[in-house]
């Protein structure tokens, strides 16, 4: 007899008769369409290839922001410092990209329990960070724009630091529930999966209630102060005489504000948007779609790592020094490029 279908989500769920059915068979059973998604060429082959990419693309450039904004700019604003929080937990969450790769490539997660816990933890800790991180931006640009002298002593560096330690911790105490729950288990015809496959017991209700409050607290109420915050800092650099300098400024607000609300609405829009939908389905009773938005779900998440490659346009359009160095780098380069090349002739 086998264990019943996996049908609920995000991460399908087994009920407490799988158990005994675990103890003789050693594995679970899912649905066929679950064990052709895992198994399938979008699964294994084109999301870790957009890992892999997001590993090529995003190392070298956070790994330079980061050493920018510590290193080569001396005075630290806010918004430098929030945005080295930002570079540090994209390179991190880069650094543990390659266990999903693999995981991905083999549709079978050999690094054990521990590994697989710390790896779905970082995921969303990386994903509410960047929110949170970007809310802080958007808000201290806020203040400077609104209230250049008044926000004066609430923009100190001291308080840039503090307001991130908080952030992290906030991010932190979120998925602190993801480190205490079974994340891998045996599924047959598969292998064993990382956070794929939940057992459904009571204790599983938790997940209902916890991704439910993470995608209100940590997602739809930093989208809407971003979006108060920007609309606002757009409408007093619009109503400011039409200078050189103020439409230079709206036009940097204007291109912060698309990138910003492409990740918010693109990047992490998908992944909370269908958490929140399946929570509400779990409340009312109703989740026969488990298998389809489980595979939404799935590549909503691989899209959500997909920030990492509008962060460092961030970092360009929110940093004068840093667009400073990045254009001194590519005129360096470019000079390098046009410099005629003579080879050395060595007689003997």
């Amino acid at each position: 007899m086998e264990a019943p279908i996996i049908q609920q989500f995000p991460n399908s769920t087994l009920s407490n008769s799988s158990t005994h059915q675990h103890q003789h068979n050693n594995s679970f059973s899912i649905s066929r369409d679950a064990v052709d998604f895992l198994k399938g060429l979008t699964s294994t082959r084109f999301m870790p290839s957009f890992y892999i990419i997001i590993i090529l693309i995003s190392l070298p450039l956070n790994a330079l922001a980061l050493v920018t904004f510590t290193c080569r700019i001396r005075e630290k604003k806010p918004a430098v410092i929030y945005m080295s929080h930002l570079a540090c937990v994209d390179l991190l969450f880069a650094l543990l990209l390659p266990l999903k790769i693999h995981y991905q490539l083999n549709a079978d997660w050999l690094f054990g329990e521990a590994a697989c816990r710390v790896l779905t933890a970082a995921y969303y800790c990386y994903m509410y960070c960047s929110i949170l991180l970007m809310m802080c931006m958007s808000v201290d640009r806020l203040l400077g724009v609104a209230l250049p002298i008044a926000s004066l002593t609430w923009r100190s560096t001291r308080k840039a630091s503090c307001v991130c330690v908080l952030v992290w911790l906030l991010a932190l105490a979120g998925t602190v529930p993801l480190l205490s729950m079974r994340q891998t288990f045996p599924i047959k015809n598969v292998g064993m999966t990382c956070h794929d496959a939940l057992l459904q017991d009571p204790s599983g209700h938790r997940y209902k209630y916890l991704f439910f409050i993470l995608s209100c607290l940590y997602f739809f109420v930093p989208l809407v102060i971003t979006l108060l915050s920007y609309s606002i800092i757009i409408y007093v650099l619009s109503v400011k005489p039409a200078q050189m300098a103020s439409l230079f400024k709206l036009r940097r607000a204007v291109i912060r504000f698309i990138s910003v609300l492409t990740e918010f609405v693109v990047c992490f829009g998908p992944t909370n948007g269908i958490l929140l939908y399946h929570c509400i389905r779990l409340a009312t009773g109703k989740d026969s779609e488990g298998d389809s938005s489980y595979a939404a779900y799935l590549l909503a998440v691989c899209l959500g790592s997909s920030s990492v490659f509008l962060d460092p346009l961030l970092y360009y359009y929110g940093s004068s020094h840093y667009r400073q160095i990045i254009q001194s780098v590519l005129r360096r380069t470019k000079a390098e490029e046009t410099t005629p090349a003579y080879e050395t002739v060595l007689l003997k």
